[in-house]
């Protein structure tokens, strides 16, 4: 079994717990059940408790009674509309097309340099490249969701986006190993790959999938797995260097997620054919 503590903070488990199935609940999800279904992949009881308040801070989560008058926690619209957009890159299950750029402009003042990092800083966690000082570059599907995260922080009055096609001069091969760090998204790849090969290889040779030990096993790749595609933007192939090992991670997650989602789903509490 993974260590938990090791590599799986609480407040990052509640979210993918909720993503994964909080969501599809009929109500909010009581205090009980969170627990319940955190002390099963190793998180104890106050941390939920305490995490669960970051959340709630952080405008995330909003406190709600069950219909049987049980204290619990929805998610907030922003929220919904995060795990929403998240849902295109976590669950995709082809490789991404070469359909152009988008380009992100920005100019903000000295005086709310403050501003400024908190864009770059979700620019980059969009998964979005450095083409200049001030110029971002990502495949152009993710405008949308760039556009979203921008309004949601107000931060839509500094920014220009345009679509385009680069052009030159130096091929466009080049030009991404400079946008991006390569290698170092290669090396998350590996980790995933590292921490979760083994474990699909194992359920492959098992007939069985018992519900909790699948809630867990996927619980905790997918947990590992939503935050690659954010690093890795989902280059076109042609752009990436030989034996991408993102080839091979996303191969490992949909094994898992076609395996033990929906047996998870039933240590959960949700329905089978509740949507992903």
């Amino acid at each position: 079994m993974i260590n938990v503590s090791d590599q799986h903070a609480p407040r990052s488990l509640i979210v993918t717990l909720y993503g994964a199935y909080g969501r599809h609940l009929p109500g909010p999800v009581p205090v009980a059940e969170l627990i319940r279904l955190l002390a099963a992949v190793g998180v104890d009881a106050p941390s939920v408790r305490s995490s669960v308040s970051r959340l709630k801070r952080r405008g995330l989560l909003v406190p709600a009674r069950t219909e049987q008058g049980a204290a619990g926690y929805a998610l907030s619209p922003d929220a919904r509309q995060l795990l929403d957009d998240g849902d295109r890159r976590v669950y995709a299950t082809a490789p991404p097309g070469d359909e152009g750029w988008v380009l992100a402009v920005f100019s903000v003042p000295e005086t709310e340099r403050q501003k400024r990092h908190l864009l770059r800083s979700r620019l980059s966690g969009l998964g979005f490249g450095t083409a200049a000082p001030g110029v971002w570059i990502a495949p152009a599907r993710l405008y949308e969701e760039t556009r979203h995260t921008l309004q949601r922080l107000g931060l839509e009055g500094y920014v220009d986006f345009f679509r385009g096609e680069h052009l030159g001069f130096a091929p466009t091969v080049e030009a991404v190993a400079r946008w991006w760090d390569l290698a170092a998204i290669a090396k998350q790849h590996e980790a995933f790959l590292d921490r979760h090969a083994r474990v699909l290889h194992d359920w492959e040779r098992r007939q069985d999938t018992p519900p909790e030990e699948a809630y867990r096993d996927y619980l905790l790749a997918l947990d590992s797995w939503r935050h690659l595609p954010y690093a890795d933007p989902g280059l076109p192939a042609r752009l990436l260097p030989p034996d991408w090992p993102g080839v091979r991670s996303a191969a490992v997650f949909r094994g898992l997620h076609a395996r033990l989602r929906d047996a998870g789903a039933q240590f959960a509490g949700v329905p089978v054919n509740a949507p992903e």
